[in-house]
């Protein structure tokens, strides 16, 4: 059972109470305070691990209490300290507080420690008060409370490449191919529920590449408002470096133009707020086997158009199966060196030609002259 999303309450331990005692033995009638401090509550403690990856565990247990600290004793004896609570989470789970939104921490990578709640300070015994002018003092301070908070915990997961595109375009079918995941495949829409990840190693021994895939359900319009599933596992492809676009040429989709599956797939990722259209992207015509030759036609035009690497494949037959890992190899390789500039379809938009800004320039110039001339011929005549 794959959980992303889990709220749980924590609690650290209160510290223990001093103590007010006195140092009574023979022949010593009179031997001042001796009351102990209480001890130290004991902290609730995060950790990530790469053993876990989903949030299951704290779905069915979302109550974590630490220990408190021993109060204080006689003969000046310290309480004990409580015992801490450690939770492990998987890595890429970043904590938030319920009560603030405020995000307390994002483990993004393996072995990170940190403390969500402090334990309660121990109080002090009657020992610590005694002064020259109060030799026998019958005071002590209670423990402090532990810090009490509840946590939202959300699990995005980190991958190198997301594959995206409409519901039933074979991006399951070619993680299957490519890695060692085995997601359940079928001919219906939202056979992905939940995102698989794999790993990827191309290449010799000593010059392998190795990168993980993440296949998420699949997008549809208004996916970013919440239609599908989409809000809810776009997420997960926020930490990967690119993404690979899968567009069905085929028939069997319904949908007439790849080009429209293409703007409307690149719509929600925008619209999804989270920089999602700006990550390096590879395009792959899926299902060529069966392809409808305009169609592949067209998204060919297309991506030479907006220059984007378009690579026809087929995760039944294999073909093109090689180059498009290979492709993903090195523009994962060139990421990881920073080699690779983010170009996307709204930057080339956005970007104009000089020759279109040329020939407005002279445009406007030959308006100013016309209306000068003009200006002169009426001078003249009056």
């Amino acid at each position: 059972m794959f959980i992303d999303e889990a709220k749980i309450r924590i609690k650290a331990g209160n510290g223990g109470n001093g103590c007010i005692a006195f140092r009574r033995e023979k022949f010593v009638p009179r031997g001042g305070p001796s009351g102990g401090d209480g001890g130290r509550g004991g902290d609730v403690i995060m950790e990530s691990s790469e053993r876990h990856n989903t949030l299951v565990h704290f779905r069915f247990n979302p109550e974590y209490k630490a220990e408190r600290g021993r109060h204080g004793e006689g003969s000046n004896c310290t309480g004990r300290e409580g015992v801490d609570v450690l939770l492990k989470v998987p890595v890429g789970t970043i904590v938030y507080d319920d009560a603030t939104g405020e995000v307390v921490h994002d483990f993004s990578g393996p072995d990170e420690r940190m403390i969500v709640a402090r334990g309660g300070r121990g109080g002090r015994g009657n020992a610590q008060f005694k002064t020259s002018t109060n030799q026998a003092p019958r005071r002590a301070e209670p423990g402090r409370d532990g810090e009490e908070r509840i946590l939202r915990l959300e699990l995005k997961l980190l991958a190198d490449v997301g594959l995206v595109g409409y519901p039933n375009v074979g991006k399951s079918t070619l993680i299957s191919r490519i890695s060692a995941a085995r997601p359940k495949i079928a001919d219906y829409p939202f056979t992905t529920l939940e995102p698989n990840l794999g790993v990827v190693a191309v290449g010799e021994v000593d010059q392998q590449i190795s990168f993980v895939v993440a296949d998420i359900p699949g997008l549809i319009e208004g996916a970013s408002e919440g239609a599908g599933l989409g809000v809810q596992f776009l997420k997960h492809v926020e930490r990967t470096q690119m993404l690979v676009h899968l567009i069905d040429v085929s028939d069997s989709s319904g949908r007439p133009d790849p080009v429209e599956d293409f703007r409307v797939i690149m719509n929600e990722l925008e619209s999804f707020g989270a920089g999602l259209e700006l990550k390096p992207m590879i395009l792959a015509a899926s299902k060529v086997d069966v392809a409808n030759p305009e169609k592949l036609a067209k998204l060919e035009k297309f991506a030479h158009r907006k220059k984007f690497a378009l690579y026809p494949i087929s995760a039944v037959t294999g073909e093109g199966i090689k180059e498009l890992t290979w492709a993903m190899a090195h523009m994962v390789d060139d990421l990881r060196s920073g080699r690779v500039p983010e170009v996307t379809v709204e930057e080339e938009k956005a970007a104009p030609k000089p020759r279109a800004t040329k020939k407005k320039a002279a445009a406007k110039k030959t308006v100013k002259k016309k209306a000068a001339a003009k200006r002169r011929v009426k001078s003249r005549a009056r």
